[in-house]
């Protein structure tokens, strides 16, 4: 069996998103909060576009792991949500979500939730998982993310068996 080619790695900026929301009324709780589960699915948005932008193939969710909510957000606040990938296995990616609440007046954010997602890269035309490039972490901070990534990924795998 021929091994698949090896693909060269793929700076984490090149996967990078932001991704900008306004909380309007049909997002809302009748606390008139924006709804976790809008936030979920702007974080699937988001994460989606980071890992397909690594993998430059169609891509699916395999996984999110916990999510904890640290702050409301109003009816007509902005929300900002930062994504990237952190770390490719063979065909899947982990992408690292943070959500803020950004103040209009001033810009400043307040930290409303992170998320961890994986993704796995599909073949267009079989969908079948199809390899992806490895990461190249190039700051302290997306090394940081890789390690800790590495760590996720090998407590994910031991809890599968």
């Amino acid at each position: 069996m021929t091994q698949p080619p090896v693909l060269p790695p793929r700076p984490v900026a090149a996967s990078k998103v932001e991704m900008t929301e306004i909380v309007f009324p049909n997002d809302a709780n009748p606390l008139g909060n924006v709804m976790g589960g809008r936030v979920m699915h702007w974080i699937d948005i988001c994460a989606a576009v980071a890992a397909g932008r690594h993998a430059r193939t169609p891509v699916v969710t395999a996984s999110v792991d916990r999510i904890d909510f640290h702050n409301p957000v109003p009816i007509g606040g902005v929300v900002v949500l930062l994504a990237s990938v952190n770390y490719a296995g063979r065909t899947s990616m982990e992408v690292g979500v943070k959500v803020f609440q950004e103040e209009r007046a001033t810009g400043d954010r307040k930290h409303v939730v992170s998320a961890y997602l994986t993704f796995v890269s599909l073949d267009p035309t079989s969908k079948a998982p199809r390899p992806v490039p490895p990461v190249l972490p190039e700051t302290p901070d997306e090394r940081r993310r890789y390690e800790a990534a590495q760590a996720r990924r090998a407590r994910r795998l031991a809890e599968r068996s």
